[in-house]
């Protein structure tokens, strides 16, 4: 017999237990996500700090979050490639080296807001 597929508030409930283990999953495993959730844990605060006003407070946040966003899909990846084999395979290779760039096009993203917002 099938499983019924919950709907509603249960399937809400249930996905966000998986979405925290999600996050507990790369805290506990990757070291760049720990740095950057610990680096909001500061800029959060400050961007809302220095914000002069909704926008201004919601770029510099919502930049800042970006970071361990993109963290968490370059782990994800990362975590699938590996799975798959661990031999070297150029397509796996290209598909971790972007997952890695969208990393650093995240920092880079935040330091460009984060400059143009309080600066300019």
């Amino acid at each position: 017999m099938a499983k019924k597929s919950s709907t509603g508030l249960f399937r809400i409930i249930r996905a966000t237990g998986h979405s925290w283990k999600g996050v507990c999953a790369a805290y506990r495993n990757e070291a760049a996500f720990r740095e950057e959730l610990w680096l909001c844990i500061v800029m959060i605060p400050l961007g809302l700090y220095l914000g002069d006003n909704g926008i201004e407070k919601a770029l510099l946040v919502s930049s800042v979050m970006l970071l361990p966003l993109t963290e968490i899909l370059n782990s994800a990846l990362e975590a699938v490639v590996d799975r798959i084999g661990e031999e070297r395979h150029e397509l796996s290779g290209r598909a971790k080296d972007m997952a890695s760039a969208a990393v650093a096009m995240a920092f880079i993203l935040t330091t460009v807001v984060w400059v143009l917002v309080l600066f300019f």
